[in-house]
C-alpha cells in the first residue's frame, strides 16, 4: 500500500495541516468560552461544548486525508488536482477565518455570513475531489454536513443575540413624543 517513508510522510503532513489551524484557533478561543461565550443565548439544538473539539479533529484529519488522495490521484498540483487543490486551500483559510471572527471579533452577523462562504467552498470542493478521487469525495460529505450544522447554529445564535428591532409604528413614536 505504502511504497516508502516519503509516502507516509505526505500523509502525515496533509492530515495535519488542517489539524495546525484548529489547534491555533482551539488555543486562542479558549478564554472566549468562559468570559463571552457561555453567555450568550443559544438554540435547543445547541450541541455540548465538548463534542466540538472531537468533531473537528475528525474532520480535520478526514479533509486532510481526502487532500492527499487528490493530490496523488491527480498528479499533484500540475495534474487534474490543480483546482480541487486551490479549492482545497480556499475551503481550509475560510475554516481558519470563522474562529476569529466569532470567538475573537464576537461579530455574530458576519461569522453568519463567512461561514455560509465557507459551507459553500466546502460543497465545491468535495465535489471537485470526487471528480479526482471518488473516496476523497466522499470523505467531505460528514464535512460538508457538519458545516450545514453549524450554518444554522451560527445563524440561530446571531438572531437569538440580536436586540429586536422596535415594532413601534410611526404614529406611537410620533404619539408619545406629542406627550412629553
Amino acid at each position: 500500500m505504502l511504497e516508502n517513508k516519503g509516502e507516509i510522510a505526505k500523509i502525515v503532513s496533509a492530515v495535519l495541516l488542517p489539524q495546525l489551524g484548529g489547534f491555533v484557533n482551539g488555543k486562542s478561543t479558549r478564554s472566549q468560552i468562559t468570559s463571552w461565550y457561555n453567555y450568550l443565548k443559544f438554540p435547543s439544538f445547541k450541541p455540548p461544548n465538548w463534542l466540538f473539539g472531537p468533531v473537528w479533529a475528525t474532520l480535520y484529519s478526514s479533509m486532510g486525508y481526502a487532500s492527499y488522495l487528490v493530490y496523488k490521484a491527480g498528479g499533484g498540483f500540475s495534474g487534474p488536482a490543480r483546482v480541487p487543490l486551490i479549492l482545497y486551500g480556499t475551503q481550509l483559510a475560510l475554516n481558519w477565518a470563522w474562529t476569529p471572527i466569532f470567538f475573537g471579533m464576537h461579530e455574530l452577523k458576519w461569522s453568519a455570513v463567512e461561514i455560509v462562504a465557507l459551507t459553500g467552498s466546502v460543497a465545491a470542493t468535495g465535489i471537485a475531489f470526487y471528480g479526482v478521487d471518488k473516496l476523497a469525495g466522499y470523505l467531505f460529505i460528514p464535512y460538508f454536513a457538519w458545516c450545514a450544522f453549524a450554518t444554522v447554529l451560527n445563524y440561530s445564535i446571531y438572531k437569538l443575540n440580536t436586540p429586536n428591532p422596535s415594532t413601534a409604528t410611526i404614529e406611537e413614536i410620533t404619539d408619545d413624543s406629542k406627550q412629553k
